[in-house]
């Protein structure tokens, strides 16, 4: 099977990609990853076949990524300001990589593409996509958090079917987004099709939901051929997921510390998040790791005791098992990487699902949430104080770090794909 992975985001919705094509590549299977060029020296040496598509991703823009996590209209201006202007580019980038040399047999497409279910229609080709969080269904009967309404969330516990208000307002603020995926589909002679924000952009074949039923459970609106198959877990830095010997060195030297990190986007818009860190860790005396990203103005102005370690990056899967407790942004990634190492958390969501994930990471009781307009070092101090100090956050994490233990998301998403690839094979 030759297969095109594809998507545009963060390199958080681009790391169970990867996880999927080595494990395709493994049994023998023909990966090609169709990302933005910012990827690719992260997968080239991995051995898989890589194609650029538009539009490419400066990680050194914090002024985009600040545009981006605007809660009010961050979404909006992402789709209308940033991916929707070259459609036409990427459409063209991603039809190259599923035609040229040979034509491909099937597509994985992440939401965020939205050219590519019409290269899908186009070209014939069988796909399948995938979702890395419930947000992404925007189911009625478990209403997500909508960043820019968050309090209407409340409101479902009290008021019977109140998702179903929820799941139109957000179709009725997003009507006018998608006109450019309508204009092109009229170039391409296609009939308008359903609404791309929540409909077409789901396989009618196969959509995969990356994550674990312990963050969501499938909902009888949700697309039919929707299979939840358990987080797809990669973290490695061009293979490597070694510490960094300082940091090793620190861990090694002391009790789990309390880890500080926003990701891999939102570091790139962290404001006074590392200097409030640093600042509520010295009030409590604790020891810590900052992972401030290369952003050099992440790095703490306040004279920092050895207690403290800052690093630009290390590996989830190997830090968070080692710490006390993890405050993060909520990004469904880091949050997995939490769950699976059975740590508590401090939360303080930016935008997009992050707040929807905080609210479910609540519910299961191993997680407390800071408002980023809350986060000070004074509060900070006290909430940490407080969780550290209860121990039922650390037997709910571990309680859920257990019921993850039997779960393969890589495993799963693979033998669908493979299962996908006989049917449409036979098929034809």
């Amino acid at each position: 099977m030759r297969i095109v992975l594809s998507n545009i985001g963060t390199l958080g919705d681009i790391n169970p990609l990867i996880a999927i094509a080595l494990e395709l590549k493994r049994r023998g299977h023909v990966a090609v990853m169709a990302l933005p060029a910012v990827y690719e020296p992260r997968i080239s040496p991995l051995g898989l076949e890589f194609h650029v598509i538009r539009p490419d991703i400066d990680p050194t823009n914090t002024i985009l990524v600040e545009m981006v996590y605007d809660v009010k209209r961050g979404t909006e201006r992402g789709l209308r300001d940033f991916l929707f202007p070259v459609l036409r580019d990427t459409y063209a980038d991603l039809l190259d990589a599923a035609t040229k040399p040979v034509r491909a047999d099937l597509l994985l497409l992440g939401e965020l593409n939205y050219a590519g279910p019409l290269v899908a229609e186009v070209t014939g080709i069988p796909w399948a996509s995938y979702v890395l969080a419930p947000l992404s269904f925007f189911s009625a009967f478990d209403p997500p958090v909508l960043p820019m309404y968050p309090r209407l969330a409340r409101a479902d516990k009290t008021v019977p079917g109140f998702g179903r208000v929820i799941k139109r307002l957000a179709r009725f603020v997003s009507r006018k987004w998608p006109e450019p995926i309508y204009d092109l589909r009229r170039e391409l002679g296609l009939e308008k099709g359903a609404n791309p924000l929540f409909d077409a952009k789901h396989s009618p074949h196969l959509v995969l939901a990356l994550f674990s039923e312990v963050l969501g459970q499938k909902q009888k609106d949700w697309p039919e051929h929707a299979k939840i198959t358990g987080f797809c877990y990669f973290d490695a830095d061009v293979g490597n997921q070694a510490l960094p010997p300082g940091l090793e060195e620190f861990l090694a030297a002391g009790p789990p510390p309390v880890v500080f990190t926003l990701g891999s986007a939102a570091v790139l818009a962290a404001g006074r998040f590392y200097e409030f860190s640093a600042r509520a860790a010295i009030r409590l005396g604790i020891r810590a790791v900052l992972l401030i990203g290369t952003d050099p103005r992440n790095r703490p102005q306040t004279n920092l005791p050895d207690s403290i370690c800052v690093a630009e990056y290390a590996p989830y899967s190997a830090l968070f098992s080692r710490a006390a407790l993890v405050v993060h942004q909520g990004g469904v990634g880091t949050t997995a990487q939490c769950l699976r190492a059975g740590r508590p958390m401090l939360i303080m969501p930016y935008s997009h699902d992050q707040p929807d994930n905080a609210r479910r990471m609540a519910r299961l009781k191993v997680a407390r949430v800071i408002q980023r307009g809350n986060y000070t070092p004074t509060r900070v101090a006290r909430k940490l104080k407080a969780m550290l100090a209860d121990p039922r956050l650390q037997k709910c994490a571990e309680l859920v770090a257990n019921r993850l233990a039997g779960e393969d998301g890589v495993k799963s998403a693979c033998n669908a794909l493979e299962e996908l690839y006989r049917q449409t094979h036979t098929e034809s």
